[in-house]
């Protein structure tokens, strides 16, 4: 298993806990973005810059996306990608995407776009919470030993 991050987007909390997660079991951790990002100093710990442009970032994530590996990324198209080939999606707020939710979670993103695109004012997200960090925290703590367990 790997672990790439949508980088650009993902929160520094995050960023923190996902370094301390490769430092200690040692998994790949490649953060994707298009501009360059400070990691500390690990072999398990990587950045990859991409060039600027519209889904650049998510598309190499696909194409370097293999079997089993995890994604963090608040992007839900990303995520919907990420699971049709077989890959594991987690959401920075720690929900992780599914077969079997992904498609209400499109729908209810794009019917948010057409909202917004009328002119309504849907608001943001809230701020990431330390609720949201333990829940993220725990969904990858889970991953991971269940990746060690198989491995």
């Amino acid at each position: 298993m790997k672990i790439w991050v949508d980088a650009d987007a993902c929160p520094v909390a995050i960023k923190n806990i996902l370094f301390r997660a490769a430092k200690r079991t040692g998994v790949q951790l490649t953060l994707v973005a298009n501009r360059p990002l400070r990691i500390p100093p690990s072999p398990s710990i990587k950045m990859l810059q991409v060039a600027s442009g519209f889904d650049v970032a998510d598309n190499e994530i696909v194409k370097q996306l293999r079997v089993g590996d995890l994604v963090i990324t608040g992007d839900i198209p990303l995520a919907a990608e990420v699971i049709e080939k077989g890959g594991y999606a987690l959401n920075p707020r720690g929900e992780l995407y599914s077969a079997d939710n992904i498609r209400a979670l499109l729908n209810m993103r794009d019917f948010m776009d057409t909202l917004r695109a009328s002119g309504i004012d849907t608001g943001g997200p809230p701020e990431l919470s330390q609720s949201d960090r333990k829940s993220f925290a725990d969904h990858l703590d889970k991953l991971l030993t269940k990746h060690a367990r198989n491995a």
